[in-house]
């Protein structure tokens, strides 16, 4: 059995790092064996769960750092987005009804729903000061 591999990118937190961070998982992924459709379902989750850190987290505070990390094993990719920002609390989260949004026309407000459907697992953690949320895809 393989031992686990753990790869880290620190970034500010400005959507002009969204690519880099996109790429920097998805590289991981395809190396591990992932196919192109599980490649592209990580590489969403993670945009809107760094995006939602740069909004909701930090209110757009470039100065601020998040972290990702990769960590692989045999059969797993589980990717952990840190910030010390505002946490967000999945217990006052209520499913948006796409349906309505579509038909308004309401633009965002989906990505915590998208990373949901996109990930096999996901996990809001408060590490200290820091929050994470560990997004996770099986081989």
């Amino acid at each position: 059995m393989s031992k686990p591999k753990t790869h880290t990118l620190r970034v500010h937190a400005t959507t002009a790092n969204i690519a880099a961070v996109r790429d920097f998982v998805a590289s991981h992924a395809e190396a591990h064996g992932f196919n192109t459709e599980d490649i592209d379902r990580i590489r969403l989750a993670v945009d809107e769960a760094y995006t939602n850190v740069i909004k909701h987290a930090y209110d757009f505070d470039e100065s601020q750092w998040v972290s990702i990390e990769v960590k692989t094993d045999p059969r797993t990719i589980h990717v952990v987005i840190s910030d010390s920002g505002r946490s967000f609390n999945p217990d006052g989260y209520q499913e948006p009804n796409i349906e309505e949004r579509i038909k308004m026309r309401k633009r965002g407000g989906v990505g915590v729903f998208l990373i949901h459907k996109l990930m096999d697992e996901v996990e809001y953690r408060k590490q200290g000061s820091l929050n994470e949320i560990v997004l996770t895809k099986h081989l």
